[in-house]
């Protein structure tokens, strides 16, 4: 990926990817570099420096790690293909059909389409976010983005009004990420959010080591839908080939798959790990509730199981169409729902 930047506080510079905004933060000490476009407040980089922590200028890129597997050109930022990083707003994964029923009323997502009616992780991928405001701290840098293009009459069978927020905040091992949505609109809007990034340890997938602290597999048909019900759980000491509760090699498995009933650790928060037996080397995705959604990249058009989207969602697909889920989904006028998120970088003696 090439871009140009220019400094406009700090340690964070305005660029461009193609015609297409960016800004580009460091960590205080420069171990680490975060790229966005403004489009869909979408990670492109995240950047670490391995082993301890140092000086370094902004444009030291030498010495910094690529950690994510994003766009890397505006054509392919904007053809969406594997939802690289992509922020998933008002819901994530699909949504059965293109239609579902909220509060006694049927909504189309696609209306007037007929044939492959497949639609999934909501808008916020494609809507323009404005940078609101950049702060640093000691140890940290943060990036405020803010989006109010989600509107009745914008997205056919949506007619809610959300404002979405998403601060980034960058240290020397670690991004986090928080999504806020305020329904400013006058009804009951039906809304959850997610993550969709891809992470790569610089070899293929195959090699590396997963371990996810769910119990619970989600079970669905053909189109990846969950089943009804209770039907949908599956305790993972039924399902051994997807049980990684304990570390385990990835191999040669296809996983497209939800996992439930996430284990807290130390903070409340689950941490799903991907690791380097040969180098020690980890990378820890993290989140407060939720699910954690994994894709091995089997059917990505570029760099097939090159990288691993570990995606944690505050929904499972097809939410808008579980009754079981209503209350948890519906964001009432002038309510603010949070999710939090993120992935910690660790490396032997680090």
């Amino acid at each position: 990926m090439t871009d140009t930047y220019r400094i406009v506080e700090g340690r964070t510079a305005e660029g461009s990817l193609g015609g297409e905004p960016t800004v580009a933060v460091s960590a205080p000490d420069g171990s680490a570099r975060v790229i966005l476009a403004l489009r869909g407040a979408t990670l492109l980089s995240w950047q670490v420096r391995r082993g301890a922590a140092g000086e370094a200028r902004l444009t030291e890129l030498t010495e910094l790690t690529e950690l994510t597997d994003g766009y890397r050109d505006e054509a392919e930022l904007l053809s969406q293909d594997g939802v690289r990083a992509g922020l998933l707003a008002p819901f994530p994964n699909r949504v059965a059909d293109g239609r579902y029923r909220f509060r006694e009323r049927e909504h189309d997502l696609l209306p007037g389409r007929h044939g492959d009616r497949t639609v999934y992780h909501g808008f916020a991928r494609e809507a323009p976010f404005e940078l609101v405001d950049a702060t640093a701290t000691a140890d940290s840098a943060r990036l405020l983005l803010r989006s109010t293009h989600i509107r009745p009459g914008r997205y056919p069978g949506y007619p809610f009004a959300v404002d979405l927020a998403v601060e980034y905040t960058v240290s020397a091992r670690e991004l986090g990420i928080e999504m806020r949505a305020t329904n400013v609109g006058d009804t009951t809007a039906p809304y959850a959010a997610g993550w969709h990034p891809y992470f790569t340890l610089s070899r293929p997938i195959d090699d590396l080591v997963l371990r996810i602290p769910a119990h619970t597999l989600i079970r669905t048909d053909a189109s990846l839908i969950p089943l009804h019900g209770d039907s949908a759980l599956l305790p993972l000491e039924h399902c051994p080939d997807l049980d990684y509760r304990a570390p385990r090699p990835l191999g040669g498995t296809v996983i497209d798959a939800c996992f439930a009933d996430l284990s807290p650790g130390p903070g409340g928060r689950a941490e799903t790990v991907l690791s380097d037996p040969a180098t020690g080397d980890e990378l820890r995705v993290w989140q407060y509730g939720g699910y954690m959604h994994v894709f091995t990249g089997d059917t990505l058009a570029r760099d097939r199981r090159a990288s691993i989207a570990l995606e944690p969602v505050e929904a499972l697909t097809n939410a808008f169409n579980r009754p079981d889920h209503a209350a948890a989904l519906s964001l009432e006028p002038r309510q603010q729902r949070k999710f939090r998120f993120g992935v910690r970088y660790a490396s032997p003696g680090s």
